[in-house]
């Protein structure tokens, strides 16, 4: 579903304010409010004693300072001053609750009944079936770099080889970055299981990794770590050792397009189907509309056999909890502690709180502390069990919801969504951004005012979500447009060229 002519949110009869949960201290703010206007929530009437931006919050009832404040059932953080019912309820009397890393009780609540209920769809999509087994939603030829310094010599091959082979292949797609030298331990191992991650990426119908030669990130070492990469489809080589390695470049290429397209799509299950979760730029409405949208869009996916990836693990802070209760063993409730904990302890580390979020245009957008923001941002996890954890740069090893080890920074998420074997990315965002990443990425606005705004840059407008439509209305709409685009349909930042990667640099730099 496209966003051309997205609806007129004030022509719209909709509620003034919108609450997420019986027990909430507060309401959303659907639309700009003004002081004494009365809206009815919850069978009362609430007279408002100041103006309320659309996105923000409003108090319910009488907080005392010192009490914690309730949205979706749970705390965001303290009242820091008396807001009495109808005032404006946001960082200026209200603060985060939390400090450091905390002990956690295994504690399940098995699987959701609700989750469980769900029917599989039986549809299929038109993908790419790779000799591995494994389906692309695209059939590309990437070139990937092992270092910064051959970065525009892969762009000036990508911009080259498109003239010369377009048509042939979906696409032409260089992916420079600027690391792989002067890198050490842990830090030369991020930027090697990314790039050896997205190198064995189902919507790569062919890969030539270009070297420099003589950096930290070699090239033999890289290719060590790429087992699962079909090696007819791999050209590989170091600048240094070529003579002219544009020319060798567009030979390689040339070798890749001509394997490459002989691949024909053909009908697959949803259960090859594999999505990543990301939110960027949210607001206010993120945890209304666009995040339990795309957690529905998980659920169905891992209820028809599928991958869902959830990461940004420093978004989750504060609602960690509904996760763990969520793990199928042990096991799993082990892995998200330790990497809930590890990520607190990296912050602690570089003396930095662990709150320090949410963003100056999440705050602007109604967004008051970090719980607030990861109780929003879980519900792209939709209710699935969460089957298994995995490290940065790793690949997702089993079907259902997978937690990923990744900060929550987009260009730097979104590429570890796809190194993990996304095909598609779902990225919700209430403030807009034009990002896009390898695997196509689906631009979901969580308020129809932004996909008025954006129509070059937003794919669904999340807010109908907020008319009689409802949840359950935009999330056909929304899968409709899933699996059309799983079977070919362009993103809007595939139609502008918006396609990149970054990596996660956390180490010294020699």
């Amino acid at each position: 579903m496209s966003c051309v002519s997205p609806p007129d949110p004030q022509a719209l009869s909709l509620p003034p304010a919108f609450r997420v949960d019986d027990s909430d201290d507060v309401a959303v703010a659907v639309r700009a409010l003004e002081a004494g206007e009365m809206v009815a929530i919850g069978g009362r009437e609430i007279t408002l004693l100041e103006p309320i931006p659309r996105g923000h919050k409003l108090a319910l009832r009488d907080i005392a300072a010192g009490e914690p404040v309730l949205k979706y059932g749970w705390p965001i953080g303290r009242a820091t001053a008396d807001i009495g019912t109808g005032h404006h309820v946001h960082s200026h009397n209200v603060a985060t609750g939390l400090s450091g890393t905390l002990d956690y009780r295994y504690s399940p609540t098995g699987i959701d009944p609700a989750h469980a209920a769900l029917p599989a769809d039986q549809r299929h999509f038109l993908g790419y079936r790779r000799a591995n087994g494994k389906v692309g939603t695209r059939n590309e030829v990437w070139i990937l770099c092992t270092v910064g310094c051959v970065s525009r010599t892969a762009e000036r091959i990508a911009t080259l080889a498109q003239g010369r082979f377009q048509g042939r292949v979906d696409g032409i797609l260089a992916l420079p970055h600027p690391f792989g030298c002067s890198q050490l331990g842990d830090d030369l191992q991020h930027t090697r299981a990314i790039i050896a991650a997205l190198a064995q990426h189902p919507n790569a119908g062919g890969v030539l990794i270009l070297g420099l030669g003589c950096e930290s990130n070699q090239l033999s070492k890289l290719l060590e770590t790429t087992p699962g990469i079909d090696r007819s489809r791999l050209r590989a080589f170091t600048a240094q050792t070529s003579p002219d390695e544009v020319e060798d470049g567009l030979a390689a290429v040339e070798e890749l397009v001509a394997i490459a397209e002989k691949d024909q799509r053909e009908p697959c299950p949803l259960s090859d189907l594999a999505i990543g979760l990301k939110c960027g730029g949210s607001d206010g409405f993120s945890g209304l509309t666009a995040n339990p949208l795309v957690g529905r869009m998980a659920d169905r996916v891992t209820v028809a056999g599928g991958t869902a990836v959830l990461t940004e693990i420093p978004e989750i802070f504060g609602a960690e909890e509904l996760l763990m209760r969520r793990a199928m063993d042990e096991t799993v409730f082990d892995g998200i502690v330790n990497v809930v904990n590890g990520f607190k302890q990296y912050f602690l580390d570089h003396k930095q709180p662990v709150y320090e979020n949410p963003s100056p245009g999440n705050i602007a957008g109604g967004i008051t502390t970090l719980e607030e923001k990861s109780l929003g941002a879980v519900q792209k996890g939709g209710r699935a069990p969460v089957c298994d954890v995995i490290p940065y740069g790793g690949l997702a090893r089993r079907k259902g919801l997978t937690l990923l080890e990744a900060p929550g920074n987009d260009g730097v998420s979104s590429t570890a969504l796809t190194a993990a074997g996304a095909t598609i990315i779902l990225f919700t965002t209430g403030r807009g951004t034009p990002l896009g990443f390898p695997a196509p990425t689906l631009k979901i606005a969580s308020n129809s005012v932004l996909a008025a705004q954006k129509p070059n840059w937003i794919d669904f407008d999340a807010g109908m979500a907020l008319t009689e439509a409802g949840l359950d209305g935009a999330a056909d709409a929304l899968w409709d447009l899933i699996i059309d685009t799983a079977s070919g349909r362009l993103t809007r930042a595939e139609k502008n060229g918006q396609r990149e990667i970054a990596i996660w640099k956390n180490g010294v730099t020699l």
